[in-house]
């Protein structure tokens, strides 16, 4: 490799973007062209050999994205773009990117490379074709050659020869394959825009037929490594070049380990020794985490000697509050603040809560504002595919099923990685076929997957198998079953009777920490106000606390701090109460002396009792069912469901096998076989189906990419409606939301404004209004900071009331 070349005067001048920040001129173009073709340097060297791609284009895979990033943005010379970008016009109205494919067949012999090379070059910003009326096809597919040269007119002369000369040399200096040098005569704007015109047409007629599966995943990979080199070197962002979970981490973890005066347990090391996919069923508190962060170090150290890359370790799970907690778990492990990308749509907040831990009390105006700044910023790192380790949800990963310039750099950088996948029980059948059908393809990209879980029904292990086409083995911790924590009791009368109020009420006069978990919001408050008294009158205002999915974001997090700080685990046990939703299952560290709950499904109710008892350092505790109440849903009033939320067929399979084992010391190990009980059921049976099902109907809609570069953008509405629901502020806060808005700049003063947005579902968003100026949508609601949104006025038909499942 060679020192690169200057530009000459011709192109000196030229500028590729406009001024940004303090800029007072923008990037010149030859530097963001030579910038691009570095970062994809990066790019190749934190991928490695990637054979699928590499087999479907001859092994000419890198040189293809090193010549699309050196000549995307070349067509920028255009007369009508410089203008734009200098500020003389407001807009220009034609496509960089057709113009920049005039100059490749000048540059590139091999025909065959020519047109990889266009089809990255073309698909860098937009689609190729679509239904949106903004793909190139649209836009230029009925222009002829004439036309097109009138669109794109006028082009510097000189430019165009001196661009041409300036790009062979920067090839040649990176050692990319070029054609025989070109007559500078030859290279002229009309002889541009003629092979511009040519190329775009065989690119059309190239891609709009459907293609093999192989080949479209080799090209959305290609728009991948093109996409993520622009949009780093338009960032002036770099990739973090060092894996932490690599060969010395077994060292560091035993380090760890014996400052706890503890050492490494048999199944532990047997995970971290499996070159290959994984299953692994351990109970809580037996180490399954730091199990599967062994078995992850050896397959980054496996992966990166066969392809000669950093493989990046994705660590996913379902709930924003769980991966929260895991992040900064692996952050106090690994060392580092900038160890750990959190990749879930609130990923700038969690950076905030982060950054403002330590400030001591300090809620200046100021250092909020510098602590928002940091944590846009921390965010967007993770979004161009910074740190080597993320730990996320799966959502963030399935994006890449959408391809285009928006999501397939998810789907390269998903290349020769490797996978965590924990709690995959709970994600309901359509997402978990989705997650699977992706698994499968992260393994056909050079991936290793391990499913973690404290417990695997046999169904879901045997799904999994399925999915990657493979006998994986289950690993199980050997030797005696784990310490018994728990002793089981049945009532037979709902949550909220009198008899369970009674007893909930000896059990706090002999200053217990009690938790109360209910199916429904509208049972939590019910229950709090009947005990919130007496707790408030022995202990204090603050012993009792209630938790649900409906608070302001800032309001949660204060509540979960109080209840951390209470009854978290290893802390010395204090007296209290706390009554709590689902979200009490994943999202804290806490540890009680009894619990009361309804029923719900087994893998709930497995959660809700590990909150209890939760180190198996005292004697078995008391974890105490009650029979739910089968009602209907406004929007299934054929169906009845356990207390409005839980499907009845599931949880009354849990019941019966509850209340055959009353009375009962139970552990991990019995649970599994009452899930597998379970799952053998007709219902079960179902479950199974409907999995298999949208695994497949994912795989054949999405994941072939029969048509790699046609829109998709329109189904991304669809991602959302699955995985993520929609937040609101109240109409009382509209002031306060707008007033925080001007603490920060951009990004950062919405992420302050944050804090006054309540979570909910995709399908409420019938209940809010659009407030156009301040983009946030507004609700009516009765609210209240300890108790949470209690009702939102609305249509009579969509009146938010809360028992509903939200």
């Amino acid at each position: 490799m060679t020192a690169p070349p200057l530009p000459p005067p011709e192109l000196s001048q030229l500028r590729a973007k406009s001024p940004q920040g303090d800029q007072t001129v923008g990037d010149g173009l030859t530097e963001h062209l030579l910038d691009t073709l570095l970062a994809s340097l990066a790019v190749r060297r934190r991928v490695g050999y990637l054979e699928p791609a590499e087999t479907v284009m001859g092994g000419q895979f890198w040189s293809a994205v090193g010549w699309a990033a050196l000549a995307h943005d070349t067509g920028k010379i255009v007369g009508g773009f410089q203008a734009m970008v200098r500020g003389r016009t407001r807009a220009w109205g034609e496509r960089h990117e057709v113009a920049s494919l005039g100059f490749l067949p000048w540059l590139i012999e091999d025909t065959t490379l020519s047109v990889w090379v266009a089809t990255a070059v073309a698909t860098h910003h937009r689609a190729l074709t679509g239904q949106n009326l903004r793909d190139l096809e649209t836009l230029y597919g009925g222009s002829d050659a004439a036309e097109l040269h009138d669109r794109f007119t006028p082009i510097p002369e000189p430019a165009v020869a001196a661009m041409a000369g300036w790009l062979r040399e920067a090839a040649a200096a990176h050692a990319l394959p070029a054609a025989p040098q070109q007559p500078a005569g030859n290279m002229t704007a009309a002889g541009l825009l003629h092979q511009a015109h040519t190329l775009l047409q065989t690119l059309l007629d190239r891609w709009n037929e459907p293609v093999g599966p192989r080949e479209g995943v080799a090209a959305v990979l290609l728009q991948g490594a093109v996409t993520m080199s622009d949009h780093l070197s338009s960032a002036h962002a770099r990739l973090a070049v060092a894996q932490p979970l690599n060969a010395g981490f077994p060292a560091l973890l035993e380090k760890h380990l014996a400052g706890r005066h503890s050492t490494l347990r048999a199944h532990q090391a047997q995970a971290g020794d499996r070159v290959g996919d994984l299953l692994l069923r351990a109970p809580t508190g037996s180490g399954k985490t730091e199990a599967g962060l062994l078995w992850a170090a050896r397959q980054v150290a496996d992966l990166a000697a066969v392809t000669g890359g950093t493989p990046r370790v994705f660590y996913t799970l379902p709930y924003l509050s769980s991966i929260n907690a895991m992040a900064s778990r692996l952050r106090e492990l690994l060392g580092g603040p900038d160890t750990i990308g959190v990749a879930h749509s609130r990923a700038a907040s969690y950076h905030l809560a982060t950054a403002t831990a330590a400030q001591d009390g300090d809620e200046d105006s100021t250092s909020r504002a510098s602590a928002a700044a940091k944590a846009v910023s921390r965010a967007a790192a993770t979004r161009l595919f910074h740190e080597t380790v993320r730990v996320g949800t799966p959502y963030q990963l399935l994006r890449a099923a959408l391809a285009g310039p928006a999501h397939s750099g998810t789907l390269l950088d998903a290349a020769n990685s490797v996978f965590v996948l924990d709690e995959l029980h709970a994600y309901d059948p359509r997402r978990l076929g989705y997650i699977l059908a992706s698994a499968r393809l992260w393994k056909d990209l050079g991936g290793r997957i391990a499913v973690l879980s404290a417990t695997l029904p046999d169904s879901l292990a045997g799904l999994f198998r399925h999915a990657l086409r493979e006998n994986i083995p289950l690993l199980e911790p050997p030797g005696p079953r784990p310490p018994t924590r728990h002793r089981l009791a049945v009532r037979h009368h709902h949550l909220t009777d009198p008899a369970a109020l009674a007893e909930v009420r000896r059990r706090l006069d002999r200053d217990e920490s009690v938790l109360i978990v209910a199916n429904n919001i509208a049972h939590a408050l019910a229950l709090f106000e009947e005990l919130h008294p007496l707790v408030a009158d022995r202990h204090g205002e603050h012993a009792a606390l209630l938790l649900h999915s409906r608070f302001r974001r800032g309001d949660r997090l204060d509540i979960e701090k109080a209840i951390t700080d209470r009854f978290g685990a290893g802390a010395a046990r204090r007296p209290g109460l706390l009554i709590a939703t689902q979200v009490v299952e994943v999202s804290l560290d806490v540890d009680f002396d009894v619990l009361f709950t309804a029923a719900a499904p087994l893998e709930a109710l497995l959660q809700r009792f590990g909150r209890v008892n939760r180190t198996a350092a005292r004697p078995p505790a008391d974890v105490i069912v009650h029979q739910p109440a089968w009602t209907a849903r406004r929007s299934r009033p054929g169906e009845q469901y356990a207390d409005g939320i839980y499907e009845r067929e599931p949880v009354q399979s849990a019941w019966e096998i509850l209340t055959r084992h009353d009375t009962a010391l139970i552990d991990e190990t019995d649970a599994t076989s009452w899930l597998n009980t379970i799952y053998g059921t007709d219902w079960g049976k179902r479950w199974h189906g409907h999995v298999m099902e949208h695994l497949d109907a994912f795989h054949n809609a999405f994941l072939r990419f029969e048509h790699p570069f046609d829109d998709r953008e329109d189904l991304s509405e669809t991602f959302d409606e699955l995985f993520d629901g929609t937040e609101a502020v109240l109409l009382e806060d509209k002031d306060a939301y707008a007033q925080a808005l001007t603490e920060a700049k951009g990004a950062a003063g919405r992420l302050l404004a944050d804090d006054l947005l309540i979570p909910m579902p995709y399908w409420a968003a019938s209940l809010t209004r659009w407030e156009k100026q301040l983009k946030v949508r507004v609700i009516d609601g009765n609210y209240n900071p300890r108790l949470g949104l209690l009702s939102v006025r609305g249509t009579p038909a969509r009146t938010y009331q809360p028992g509903e499942v939200l």
